[in-house]
């Protein structure tokens, strides 16, 4: 453990590994559907300072920003009910008492106001720690002795989602660490959403990563790296997770989730096709949404994409089966399935192609469904469209780096309203 001797971290040890099969943090009723909200990070950064730049610096009216925006623009009707402080709230220093202190100059009325206000708004606040000497931007982290009192000062503190990093900790600290938090936010009493960022420490896949284990201790995990803001890192990112949904796909489920990180629709590096790409990507996926953007700004069409009903109605469908990739074809078009209760799927079909928009033929039988006839309702459209049966050969357009996105509802069922 850095800064500590061989015999304190074997008092701590071995108590905590006793512990470790006594963990059940997300079997409390939390995050039965990914989460949903907005989140500091990918948009902000660290950005701290507010002489010459307060409307964008890490500070308490930032995040009174984007609740009110979350209140007062539909979001919240929608589900979209976190606002989530990241890295650079802290002061330099733990208090007298060795407690964490948000910086007195950019949250001067405390983190219990900021709390408050969320809630006054019918939201709910989050924010951020490291299960390490230090943060990943270099503010106080928490290392094995500080996490119950960390614990208990984010519940005093009203905080309902804790995103819990990994920098500058070793793979033992985190093996402890991570559990051990679990058991303090429930020894709270407080009901706190946990985001660990565990499994991109220690290799992201099987065996390094037990995710029997994460889904005892935490509702979602962040698997690999952050986004950025761009195509290429979507690409990168959704690449990653359906090559390797073999391994990860079982993992999620109602209260534990595979989390590909933030939503950046309304940034600058996607235009509107990327952008609906990957609102429909991380839909399939069972992903949280949790967007990183300035609410203050967004125009109308990423408002629409990210509001799209349809497309959050399959990313919290109760079933909370993650979806899956079906198809790479020569054309470079590609085919994502995911099935949804009551008997109902979603599909998407993504172009990876940069030349034109290209038409795509197939049917319903080559993408495994069965004999029979589906309602299609075209998710960005907004609009229902011809019954198909199985055997039926139909096209889709696809723009390049766009998706055509489908909720699919066999014959005879009950329409789910999307």
């Amino acid at each position: 453990m850095f800064g500590a001797s061989a015999a304190a971290v074997a008092r701590v040890t071995l108590p905590l590994l006793a512990l470790l099969p006594l963990v059940q943090s997300n079997d409390n009723g939390l995050a039965l559907t990914p989460p949903m909200g907005w989140m500091a990070w990918e948009r902000f950064r660290c950005d701290t300072d507010c002489n010459d730049d307060p409307r964008n610096c890490i500070s308490e009216a930032l995040f009174r920003d984007m609740a009110d925006r979350l209140s007062e623009d539909g979001w919240r009707e929608l589900g979209f009910e976190y606002v989530i402080i990241d890295d650079c709230w802290m002061n330099r220093t733990r208090d007298r008492d060795g407690k964490l202190q948000p910086d007195a100059n950019r949250f001067p009325s405390g983190i219990p106001h900021l709390a408050q206000y969320v809630h006054a708004r019918g939201l709910k606040l989050g924010i951020y720690a490291d299960m390490g000497r230090f943060t990943c931007m270099g503010f106080p982290g928490t290392t094995l002795d500080r996490i119950t009192t960390d614990a208990q000062t984010f519940a005093d503190w009203g905080v309902d989602y804790l995103k819990f990093d990994g920098c500058n900790s070793n793979a033992l600290e985190q093996m402890l660490g991570y559990p051990l938090m679990s058991r303090a936010l429930n020894a709270t009493g407080r009901p706190m959403v946990f985001s660990c960022s565990w499994p991109v420490y220690v290799g992201s896949l099987p065996p390094e990563v037990n995710y029997t284990l994460l889904g005892d201790i935490c509702h979602l995990w962040r698997n690999y790296y952050d986004i950025q803001d761009s195509w290429d890192s979507v690409q990168f990112l959704m690449d990653w997770f359906f090559n390797n949904q073999d391994f990860i796909q079982a993992a999620a489920g109602p209260g534990h989730w595979n989390d590909p990180d933030m939503l950046i629709v309304g940034n600058f590096g996607l235009s509107l096709d990327q952008s609906r790409a990957q609102m429909a990507l991380w839909s399939i996926m069972a992903a949280p949404l949790i967007m990183s953007n300035d609410l203050r700004q967004l125009d109308n069409a990423a408002r629409g994409i990210l509001q799209n009903k349809g497309a959050i109605a399959i990313d919290q469908d109760a079933l909370g089966q993650q979806g899956r990739r079906l198809l790479k074809e020569k054309s470079r078009i590609e085919v994502y399935w995911r099935p949804l209760v009551d008997s109902a799927s979603a599909v998407v079909f993504l172009s990876r192609r940069s030349d034109m928009p290209f038409l795509y033929r197939t049917t319903l039988g080559k993408l495994g469904y069965g004999a029979g006839h589906y309602q299609v309702y075209d998710v960005f459209s907004e609009s229902k469209l011809k019954t198909l049966n199985s055997t039926e050969t139909f096209s889709v357009s696809i723009n390049p780096s766009g998706v055509v996105m489908w909720h699919l509802q066999p014959m005879g069922r009950q329409d789910p309203g999307v």
